[in-house]
């Protein structure tokens, strides 16, 4: 028996964005594009007709923009949405309004023609779909559908071999934290919760690159701690957070006494960079039982294996629990693993973090 696929409707004002997005998505034998519009009145239309699973919103569209448009299917009608842009700054910020208006991901417009660009594009694309229809949108809870498996590289391919020297001891104490779908708005709430002189911090969100500058602006506007998106070389110091570039990968890595963070080029890791398995890992590595492991919402098992090994190092682990995950992909297999010491809601994280930080 033949199983359901993901029915897609892409929304793009431009006519070879929708055709190159079609093509991308329906390479991909789970996903079906059950039509394209070239605004939202068309595509309140279809709607109407055939409910989709997915949709892919453009921003800057005629007659009515984007973030109007998901507004108001929010409120009438939720469905899961990613939004679509190019890469610019001003679309950055725009985007994160999108999120909080209640889209799941982002990605990148394909640039035609590009190949290099659209090799590597094609594969998240697909990924990033196929997790929003996964995603509990105002209580709606797709059933789930079984992903692609693909052939996966480890954080090996980024992290150095281990050197085998003891860590030099420290009293000061580093969390670092693992997020994909659903996790900006989620990240947020964790953030704003958190006391000016809170434990420094690491987080990978898995996000196209340049979202992420604006993406640690809107949170440095809004909490205590103090935000920004980490720069190769950046200490890691109390009542700072870092937020990973879109684009490269993050380590964590430890002079003396002092962490700091290490951005660098590299292959995908479990399909993303950055990858939050580079990012545990090397804290694993570097900090052991000095660590804080946390693992939030989204799809697939990046970070899972990392958060083992902080665990296994002596790190306190935690997992965001089910019932308050928009996607209950990452955590559940790092708890499957048996990576996470405690699993709690969205919640209660900031107060396990600093607590468990709290020495």
């Amino acid at each position: 028996m033949a199983l359901a696929k993901t029915r897609v409707l892409v929304i793009d004002d431009s006519a070879s964005v929708r055709q190159t997005m079609k093509a991308i998505l329906e390479e991909d034998p789970e996903l079906e594009v059950i039509a394209t519009a070239a605004d939202p009145f068309a595509a309140a239309r279809y709607i109407q007709d055939q409910l989709p699973d997915v949709i892919t919103l453009d921003v800057e569209m005629p007659r009515m923009d984007g973030i109007t448009f998901l507004r108001k299917l929010m409120q009438q009608c939720p469905i899961p949405v990613v939004m679509c842009s190019s890469l610019t700054e001003e679309g950055s910020e725009t985007l994160l309004q999108a999120m909080e208006a209640g889209a799941v991901d982002v990605i990148l417009k394909p640039r035609v023609g590009v190949a290099d660009h659209l090799a590597e594009a094609r594969m998240m694309i697909r990924e990033t779909v196929k997790g929003a229809a996964k995603a509990r949108v105002r209580g709606r809870k797709p059933a789930p559908r079984p992903v692609e498996p693909q052939k996966k590289l480890t954080a090996d391919a980024v992290l150095p071999p281990p050197t085998g020297k003891a860590m030099s001891r420290t009293t000061e104490m580093v969390v670092c934290i693992g997020a994909s779908t659903g996790g900006t708005e989620a990240l947020r709430e964790v953030l704003e919760a958190l006391p000016a002189n809170s434990p420094g911090i690491v987080i990978v969100q898995h996000m196209p690159e340049n979202f992420t500058r604006a993406f640690a602006k809107r949170l440095d506007s809004l909490c205590e701690v103090s935000v920004k998106e980490a720069e190769d070389g950046d200490t890691v110091m109390r009542g700072h957070v870092l937020i990973a570039p879109g684009g490269r990968h993050t380590l964590l890595e430890r002079q003396g006494a002092r962490y700091l963070v290490s951005v660098r080029d590299g292959p995908l890791v479990s399909r993303h960079r950055p990858s939050v398995d580079v990012l545990f890992r090397s804290a694993a590595r570097c900090a052991g039982a000095n660590a804080v492991g946390i693992i939030m919402t989204g799809m697939g098992d990046d970070g899972a294996r990392g958060l083992l090994e902080m665990k296994q190092g002596g790190a306190r682990t935690f997992a965001q629990d089910e019932a308050s995950s928009i996607v209950f992909g990452m955590p559940k297999e790092a708890i499957a693993r048996g990576a996470a010491d405690k699993v709690v809601p969205l919640n209660a994280i900031a107060r396990e973090l600093l607590h468990a930080t709290a020495r």
